[in-house]
């Protein structure tokens, strides 16, 4: 496979379905939240990052019981802030305890260390919190991965499927658009980011049951990835 894209000067990476086995997420991850949220909030409710997390989510639940519109947020897979913030507070519990270990698909971290070796600036855009992205990296099945990244993002600066969120990760980076890598699953994602103008490529994983779009450049895994950036 020839290069298709030139040697991009950022790579930012989504990480369920892309990094990581959405399996993962979908199996350990949010079960592990969903059965500790209630004695959590219990425990650290009057700490100032779940406080605020609690009250951004009230605003949000418009009347509703917070923790029956947390535990109903989970179980529809929103991608609301204050819900990935309590998520990541109860995974760092989790990691910290030694009951989690971050999974990475195997062709993920010989590329990531090739790229940073190589200059390549790395970055995760993900709809997780950055504490939890941080954590997943860091604790991860194939060792500490977090030190590759310059920097992590989540939904705080915007929805993933907003061109403008894109756009707002490249001047955040002080990188054009035009040299930035984009890589994710997700076909609307990745339309969104070339509508900023970055470069996109979809990881189309057997595993993870992902549908190529026709319009994307697209790879199998990391090491395809590699081949493309040549």
């Amino acid at each position: 496979m020839g290069a298709v894209f030139g040697r991009p000067t950022a790579i930012v990476t989504d990480i369920e379905g892309t990094t990581t086995p959405i399996s993962f997420v979908r199996d350990v991850l949010f079960p592990y939240a969903q059965a500790r949220l209630p004695g959590f909030l219990e425990a650290h409710g009057d700490e100032p990052a779940v406080a605020d997390a609690l009250a951004e989510a009230g605003r949000l639940a418009e009347g509703r019981d917070v923790l029956a519109a947390l535990l109903g947020w989970m179980a529809a897979d929103a991608k609301v802030t204050p819900l990935k913030t309590l998520q990541g507070l109860i995974w760092e519990e989790g990691y910290r305890r030694g009951d989690l270990l971050g999974m990475i698909y195997p062709d993920v971290a010989p590329v990531l260390r090739r790229w940073h070796a190589a200059g390549v600036r790395l970055y995760v855009y993900s709809s997780g919190s950055v504490a939890a992205q941080k954590l997943l990296f860091g604790c991860s099945d194939a060792g500490d991965l977090a030190g590759l990244f310059s920097g992590f993002f989540d939904t705080r600066v915007g929805g993933k499927r907003e061109p403008r969120s894109y756009a707002a990760i490249a001047s955040a980076i002080g990188v054009p658009a035009a040299e930035i890598l984009f890589l994710s699953d997700i076909a609307e994602e990745l339309d969104a980011a070339v509508l900023a103008g970055m470069n996109g490529c979809q990881l189309v994983r057997a595993a993870d049951g992902t549908r190529g779009a026709p319009q994307l450049v697209r790879a199998a895994d990391f090491a395809e990835v590699q081949a493309l950036v040549g």
